[in-house]
């Protein structure tokens, strides 16, 4: 594997992780709802997204332009890993040893939320109510469940690093 490669991946899966751990602090200690808010939500999407465009645009810079579609792949998902690992360590320990009551206040405001879209939706009252059933069951904030989370979260890089290094890959010289 290319050393830059895999410098780049790791420093920008670590730069990743600590910035979800502070993002994650700062909702924690500002305000739950901030866990439940499709905007946060949005914008945490978008700032990855920029992470992943800064991260392949440097790696390819160092590389002198050369970059192969699987070395933009593997920066991208080395970080994403990284990034993800460090995020999901926190989030087990913030909410399974630090402050487990946290993880039922957002529960609980989870449900609120989701029966307040459910109902603008016009949502049968027996859906909803299963739904609130299913939500009061689960711990999506388990230590088994957060490993889960991560697994999915893995898969959707994967899918994304594909888009990004499909965008970002060297073209080919053709000679003539």
């Amino acid at each position: 594997m290319n050393e830059i490669v895999k410098k780049n991946g790791i420093t920008f899966g670590i730069i990743t992780g600590v910035i979800s751990i502070l993002i994650t602090t700062l909702m924690y200690t500002i305000d739950l709802n901030l866990f439940t808010s499709v905007w946060v939500g949005l914008c945490l999407i978008a700032f990855y997204i920029i992470i992943g465009v800064v991260l392949l645009s440097k790696t390819k810079k160092e590389l002198g332009g050369v970059f192969s579609f699987k070395d933009a792949f593997t920066t991208y998902f080395i970080s994403a890993v990284v990034g993800i690992l460090i995020s999901v360590v926190f989030n087990i320990l913030l909410f399974n040893f630090i402050d487990p009551s946290a993880k039922d206040a957002i529960k609980e405001l989870s449900i609120k939320s989701t029966v307040e879209m459910m109902e603008k939706f016009d949502a049968p009252s027996a859906s909803i109510n299963e739904t609130i059933k299913k939500l009061q069951e689960s711990d999506q904030f388990s230590t088994i469940e957060q490993l889960k989370g991560s697994v999915f979260s893995m898969i959707f890089s994967a899918v994304f690093g594909i888009i990004l290094a499909a965008i970002f890959k060297s073209k080919p010289a053709y000679k003539e």
